[in-house]
């Protein structure tokens, strides 16, 4: 297996189940809160996956919450395929999204701070994102004990003008 072989595309309505299952199961260790499939349904063209083999092996999404600042959240690898740049690679499609869109800041909250220091993340205060509180957090049952670690990234504009293309 390499990367080359790994397809990072938008998600279509034919892969909501095994985004479901991800998140599920990354939410049953307590690394993220669970999407329920109508939820994943409802904002299907915001998901990008991982295909391998014609096999789902990872998702991630974006939220817009101005026209400067997304989030890239539900970042979930089934496990024998950590490690080998799946990740990596969702993030980078999510950027080059967010980047083509002209969003100059992205955020994340996540417990794998080193992950997202490797991508050139910064660490940042929770309370920098009160839209993201408002709308996602009031509503997780870890509010008054939250884990996660805000970082935050800049991100430079693409190069390419889709006006062009």
């Amino acid at each position: 297996m390499t990367q080359a072989e790994i397809t990072v595309r938008s998600a279509t309505l034919d892969d909501a189940s095994a985004i479901a299952a991800l998140t599920k199961e990354y939410a049953g260790e307590g690394i993220m809160l669970e999407r329920p499939l109508e939820n994943i349904i409802e904002n299907i063209r915001n998901f990008f996956v991982a295909e391998y083999g014609g096999e789902v092996i990872g998702c991630c999404a974006i939220a817009f919450y101005t026209p400067t600042l997304a989030e890239i959240r539900s970042l979930a690898v089934l496990s024998r395929w950590k490690l080998k740049g799946t990740g990596r690679q969702l993030v980078e499609k999510a950027e080059s999204i967010l980047r083509d869109e002209g969003v100059p800041e992205v955020f994340v909250l996540t417990l794998s701070r080193q992950f997202f220091l490797r991508l050139g993340y910064s660490e940042v205060e929770k309370e920098y994102f009160p839209q993201k509180i408002w709308r996602d957090c009031t509503h997780c049952p870890k509010l008054m004990a939250c884990d996660e670690i805000a970082m935050m990234k800049t991100l430079v504009p693409s190069t390419t003008n889709s006006s062009l293309q």
